[in-house]
């Protein structure tokens, strides 16, 4: 069974923000494939139900609105220890906006609680892009 994980995506305040953020920091794994990643400090204790598909699902200004496919968890050494990479995939998802509270590090998202995805071009409402992220951005949609 696949799980997800759930992170906030502190310093940004939008999916264009986070895509920007992005461009340029691509990596190379060995067979040539582009890659994000994510630091945290312990390697998540359902590691192989995360690479069975998983993703980190960013919480944005409050709600989750895009997600990241996950394609490795490696352990590196930093000058504090031992921490886990999550290595994701560059393309970026977006998802049904899910309010979620804050909270530190990161949680597991099961796959049955997961916002679904929205595909490209699809509109969630008949409100214009603006209103409809203001209504969100106050938890309003």
């Amino acid at each position: 069974m696949t799980v997800h994980i759930l992170k906030l995506c502190v310093g940004i305040d939008s999916v264009e923000h986070l895509i920007e953020v992005r461009k340029g920091r691509e990596n190379l794994l060995p067979d040539g494939t582009l890659y994000n990643y994510h630091i945290t400090r312990f390697r998540p204790k359902r590691a192989k139900e995360i690479l069975k598909g998983g993703s980190i699902y960013w919480v944005i200004k409050g709600f989750v609105q895009v997600r990241q496919r996950i394609i490795g968890l490696d352990e590196i050494e930093s000058d504090t220890g031992k921490k886990c990479k999550i290595i994701m995939d560059t393309t970026l998802i977006r998802t049904e906006g899910q309010p979620r509270r804050p909270h530190q590090g990161w949680r597991y998202l099961e796959a049955t609680d997961a916002p679904r995805d929205i595909k490209a071009g699809e509109k969630m409402d008949n409100l214009p892009q603006d209103l409809s992220e203001k209504l969100r951005e106050m938890g309003l949609i």
